[in-house]
């Protein structure tokens, strides 16, 4: 149940609530008792059924503004801005940088302007006016890869693909707003999300669809690539701890202790399944272009300061992710 005084009649503004993380975290913050306000322009990636779960069953708390968030004129009023919404399959980038660029650096820079702008316009009429605090929803790819090691907060960004270069450009306007207007903002990057409604061009998810399908498993290059893993439910509990008590003007690294790599998870979903891992469900292709090794962030800032830890294991969730193919009611619980 939610905690009285703490959430109630707060709202949330999401962009791209209709997408995989920010649909899970548009979940959490209306099951907490928020006001959910929903910004998202519907891509191939929205998960339509989604939003009309959360218009039939909180029907008073959830409100959806189908718009780019380029296009927006104004923002409604809100507590919490948390900015989910951008282009994120990386090779889409590879393909065609210019939607990225639009989407998550203009963009971006489109919603710190409409605050700006509110803030100014209520100052210059002597009106109160609080400027809703804005989580912005970056990546471990910021970093590029490291052989050993885990990258720390403040580490110095190097981008390997057009995707992580428009996320660390948007975080780079993010802080510049907050030093010159004041705005108030935290940032949080987290390593590869995984979970429920996930669209099939990510790992996980594309394995469950090929092995349902009867058809074979695409790896990139050797497969020996490493990522950090974290289930998307532990990811979203972390941005909930950030947003109430996060500290404005930080960045929260938010990770899980297991990495393996992109076969050993191709295999572990195999067996879920009984099938062994062979030519006959597996077929290795060309590398992707400017392929980052191992991907690795330190996360002991949020667990010391804000007491957060992952609650789910890798091997667990698969199970839970897995069952959901063949139980929709699961998709949405």
């Amino acid at each position: 149940m939610p905690e009285q005084g703490i959430r109630k009649n707060k709202t949330v503004l999401i962009t791209g609530g209709l997408g995989f993380i920010g649909g899970h975290f548009a979940r959490l913050m209306l099951g907490e008792g928020f006001n959910v306000i929903n910004i998202d322009k519907i891509t191939y990636a929205s998960n339509i059924k989604l939003g009309e779960y959360f218009s039939k069953q909180f029907p008073t708390q959830y409100r959806f503004i189908k718009k780019d968030i380029n296009d927006l004129t104004e923002l409604p009023y809100s507590d919490y801005i948390v900015h989910f919404a951008a282009e994120s399959h990386v090779d889409n980038s590879i393909n065609a940088s210019g939607v990225f660029i639009k989407s998550n650096i203009l963009g971006t820079h489109n919603l710190l302007n409409l605050l700006i702008k509110g803030r100014t316009h209520n100052l210059l009429h002597d009106w109160k006016f609080k400027t809703p605090n804005f989580i912005y929803i970056s990546t471990d790819e910021v970093f590029g890869d490291i052989k050993e090691g885990h990258f720390k907060e403040d580490d110095r960004h190097n981008p390997s693909n057009p995707y992580s270069a428009t996320k660390s450009a948007a975080e780079m306007l993010v802080k510049s707003f907050g030093r010159t207007y004041g705005l108030p903002y935290i940032i949080t990057r987290t390593t590869n999300n995984y979970g429920e409604r996930q669209h099939p061009e990510k790992l996980v998810s594309f394995c469950l669809t090929q092995i349902n399908k009867g058809a074979k498993i695409r790896i990139h290059g050797s497969g020996e690539q490493v990522r950090n893993w974290i289930y998307v439910r532990d990811n979203c509990r972390a941005i909930y701890d950030v947003m109430l008590r996060g500290e404005t003007g930080e960045t929260y690294h938010i990770s899980s202790p297991e990495e393996y790599s992109v076969s050993h998870v191709a295999r572990t979903v195999l067996a879920l399944h009984d099938k062994p891992f062979n030519d006959n469900t597996v077929e290795f292709i060309q590398d992707r272009s400017g392929q980052d090794m191992r991907y690795a962030l330190d996360s002991s800032k949020i667990r010391e300061k804000l007491n957060w830890a992952p609650q789910y294991t890798f091997n667990d969730a698969i199970k839970k992710i897995a069952a959901s193919y063949n139980d929709e009611r699961q998709l949405f619980s």
